[in-house]
């Protein structure tokens, strides 16, 4: 049997991550990378069998490229917080690993949840993400931001899907945005790209028809509007921050 370290990344995650952790524990090995939590994060891990590190945090690349060259096994399970693998997920996983295919990596599908709702449209119908790794020919590709694995083998597709749990509170949802458009900004000023007039109205007007209207997120609900008005807030946000750097200011 091919042993498996599951690496969990955290800043102020003590609503999650202790489910996070429950649903690792079919791992031999759980990481907890830290970006210097405030709250109950790491005093919650220690209660499990987890080897915690620490370190600053600059990007989601640099992070978790950073706990993939620790990892003791060269199989492994990435999971965010505020992510959650089931019992069949977690048999077929550990069937994937020891097939002796000739796959890198997989994807999983995931059942995305957002105030008490599964979102069945919005865009997210078929979200995927890249969760099981052979680090021996995985890491991740540097991006700052929404950062994927690049593998040397083909990757495969597990059937069963991970649960992802998009929503803490209203305000962590706004910090979280806010970084991501902070880091966007910072990627596409490295490319000289120009905070313009019309990507600062145009483009969050037709994300949020893109994702409510072509996307079919009016049948999600209050939540896909939701949805749509945060990508378009996002949007907006990015080319906000990406004319202040152009401008020079803080």
């Amino acid at each position: 049997m091919e042993k498996i370290t599951a690496i969990i990344p955290t800043y102020n995650e003590e609503i999650h991550i202790e489910a996070a952790i429950q649903s690792v524990t079919f791992a031999d090995e759980i990481i907890i990378i830290d970006s210097y939590s405030t709250d109950k994060t790491l005093e919650i891990a220690e209660k499990y069998n987890t080897r915690i590190i620490k370190r600053i945090f600059d990007n989601f690349s640099n992070q978790k490229n950073h706990a993939i060259n620790l990892a003791t096994n060269k199989w492994i399970v990435l999971l965010d917080s505020d992510e959650r693998i089931e019992s069949n997920l977690q048999g077929e996983i550990i069937e994937a690993i020891n097939s002796k295919s000739d796959f890198g990596a997989y994807w999983i599908y995931r059942r995305n949840f957002l105030l008490n709702k599964e979102i069945k449209y919005s865009g997210w119908q078929n979200d995927k993400v890249v969760r099981v790794i052979n680090k021996d020919c995985c890491k991740y590709n540097g991006k700052l931001v929404h950062e994927e694995i690049e593998s040397s083998k083909e990757m495969g597709f597990l059937k069963e899907r991970i649960i992802h749990y998009t929503y803490k509170n209203f305000d962590s949802f706004i910090s979280k945005k806010n970084k991501v458009a902070q880091l966007q900004a910072e990627e596409l000023a490295l490319k000289n790209q120009k905070a313009t007039l019309a990507r600062l109205i145009l483009k969050p007007a037709f994300r949020f028809i893109n994702h409510y209207i072509l996307r079919l997120g009016f049948l999600d609900g209050f939540q896909g509007f939701f949805i749509a008005s945060f990508y378009a807030y996002t949007l907006f946000t990015r080319y906000v921050k990406l004319w202040i750097i152009n401008k020079g200011l803080k």
